[in-house]
This record gives structure tokens, sequence and C-alpha cells, in this order.
């Protein structure tokens, strides 16, 4: 039994629904939030969870094994470093850090507690994923070859009316950074990791600091091709991917939050082979989606069954091709991957002003 305190009780309400999905293996002890009335309200009156303003509090608890950060962006790495220094595992909301810089301050500290993070990626777990992991493993997918990813959301007034919206100071960044941040993880889970990027990004939507629109274009090691169109100013919320392989094409529907739970189409590129697809995709079998499936894999990570997680290093690399894409977007050039220490918007991808 792992136990658990959710830092925030915001996105910390959708957590605490997936750990109550696995009663075997996580029991939740502490709600933390600043708002007391609110975590309190989130627990929905539950005897067992414990509510309190401080991080303080829960991090005294030995019962406290696993420390889920739900706060706002620029309190993710300090929290989290807190609660590694603690001796506790950590669970850590996108973005997991505001630059690579801070990244490696997440894996120092993870090294030194002897402890590990991951990075919140829930849309990797699902059926549809499942599904296309099989046909990989069976062979029937071959090499990437080329990619298209539509984040088109709808966010508007009342979205932004939470004051450490739309800011460099308190969100970090705009639509790459919050919201196609997922589909970019699903992307080069599959495509691997990226050598180059080229981006235009915009402001047209909303009267925020941040982008709110953008056009990417991006070139992996292994010579796939991908694009990535983002808007907040869509008519609803939809999310569209069209992973092209050597072997089939993998299509998504469009379910916004949670892809993988949605209706996806594999097509074989040689159509022999279509009844094998089709009967490995009715095989195959996600047993848990969206955080259900990740926290299995976390619980699973931390017991004997390791390889299903989200790790700290594609944490990292997320947060790698987001400090690409800023720069490549303001230099109006391609930018190579990997970015090493000392590369530009290594320490930062902040206006020099909001630094």
């Amino acid at each position: 039994m792992i136990g658990v305190a959710i830092i925030g009780a915001g996105i910390g309400r959708e957590h605490l629904a997936g750990y109550r999905a696995l009663p075997d293996q996580f029991a939740v002890r502490w709600l933390i939030d600043l708002d007391t009335a609110r975590a309190a309200e989130v627990a929905g009156g539950d005897p067992t969870i414990a509510i309190a303003a401080h991080i303080a509090t829960a991090l005294a608890d030995p019962a406290v094994d696993l420390v889920d950060v739900c706060l706002p962006p620029h309190l993710h790495v300090p929290v989290a470093v807190q609660a590694l220094q603690a001796g506790r595992h950590v669970v850590l909301e996108k973005p997991i850090a505001p630059s690579l810089a801070d990244c490696d301050t997440l894996e120092a500290a993870a090294k030194a507690a002897g402890r590990q993070v991951f990075p919140v990626f829930q849309y990797r777990y699902g059926p549809a994923t499942a599904a296309l992991d099989a046909l990989i493993a069976a062979g029937l997918a071959g090499q990437p070859q080329v990619a298209s990813l539509e984040t088109h959301w709808n966010r508007g007034a009342d979205y932004y009316a939470v004051p450490w919206r739309g800011t460099w100071a308190g969100e970090r960044g705009g639509a790459v950074l919050g919201h196609a941040i997922h589909n970019h993880d699903l992307l080069c889970r599959y495509f691997g990791a990226p050598a180059a990027v080229s981006a235009s990004l915009a402001t047209r939507i909303n009267p925020i600091e941040t982008e709110d629109c953008a056009a990417i274009a991006i070139r992996f090691a292994n010579g796939a091709l991908a694009t990535s169109s983002v808007t907040l100013g869509a008519a609803g919320d939809q999310t569209r991917l069209r992973f092209v392989f050597a072997g089939l094409t993998a299509t998504s529907g469009d379910l916004p939050y949670a892809p993988a739970m949605g209706e996806w189409r594999f097509v074989a590129r040689d159509p022999g082979s279509q009844d094998e697809v089709d009967a490995i995709v009715a095989k195959a079998d996600a047993q848990y989606a969206g955080f259900v499936g990740y926290f299995a894999a976390i619980s699973d990570a931390l017991g004997a069954a390791p390889g299903r997680e989200v790790t700290l290093l594609d944490g990292r690399r997320s947060i790698e091709l987001v400090s690409a894409i800023y720069a490549a977007a303001r230099s109006g050039k391609e930018v190579a991957l990997p970015l090493t220490f000392g590369s530009e918007f290594y320490a930062s991808w902040l206006p020099e002003n909001d630094r």
C-alpha cells in the first residue's frame, strides 16, 4: 500500500479519483491546499483523508510515501525538491519544470534522495495506445514516417480569470507548454527523439502574455517528420492525432483530453495484412486507462514490475522540446536537438523582462 499526499485540490480532484480506483495499491492520506474548504469538498467527507494547508504537515507523516504535486507551474520544482529531500517519491504535474536547468535540478535531487519523479502524462494509457503498442510489438507498424497533430481547443476569459494563467510569471508558457505538451509526449513516445524543430507562435485569441496559437514542424533522429497545429480559439475542444508508419496508419478520434480512450482506426498499408491488424487490435487489453493507468504503472514501478511508468527522462524530453520550440519561434530558424548545458534557452525560455 502506497501512502499518498496530494498537494493542490484543483487537478488534484482528478488525481484523487484515479487513486480511489486502485484501493489495493494506494491510500490517499492527505489533501493539502491553502483553501482548506475546497480541499474538504474534494475529499467529500472521507474520514481517511486528512486536510491541511501546508505541505510540511504531510511530510511529517511517515505513512506518506508519495507526494503528488498539483500546483501552478511556477511551484512545481521547489515543492518537488522539498518532497524529494524529505525522502518521498514525487508525482509531478505537467509541465514538470520551466527550463532544462530546472529539470537537471530535479534529477540531482532525485538521485541524492534515491527516489523517483513521475511526470504526469496520462494520455499514454488507454485502449488505443494499448492496441498500437501491440501492433508495434508484433512488427506490423514498422518505422515511423510522418505524423500530424491537432490540439484545437477553446479557452476564453473565464479560463484566464485565474490570475496566474496566461502569464509568464505564473504559467511559464502558453499553449505549447500547458496544452499541446501531452500530445507532443505521445508523438515522441512513438516517433523517438526529435532532432530539429521549426515553429511559429502567436497570441491571437485572448489578451494574454503567452502564446495561444502555434504551427510546429519536427524532424526526428530516425528521419520521420511531424507537424503540430495548436490553437485555443477553436469552436470546441478537439484533439486529432495521425501516426503514419511504414506498415500502417493509426488515426485517432477527436476526444480532447483522453485521446487514447477514443475510437482509433488502424489501417494496414498492405491490405493483405489488415485481418492480422484487426485481430491484434481486438485482443489488445489496456486494463486501466487515463489517470488510473498512469497510477497503476507507478505502483508497478515502485514494486517489482517497472517499465510502463513515465520517467523523469520522459519529462525532461518534453521540456527540451518546449525549449526548442520557443527558441525556434524567436529566432525564426530551425533549432537542432539535443540542447545541452550552455545552449540558448537551457536556463530559461522566458522573455528577458520576465526572468
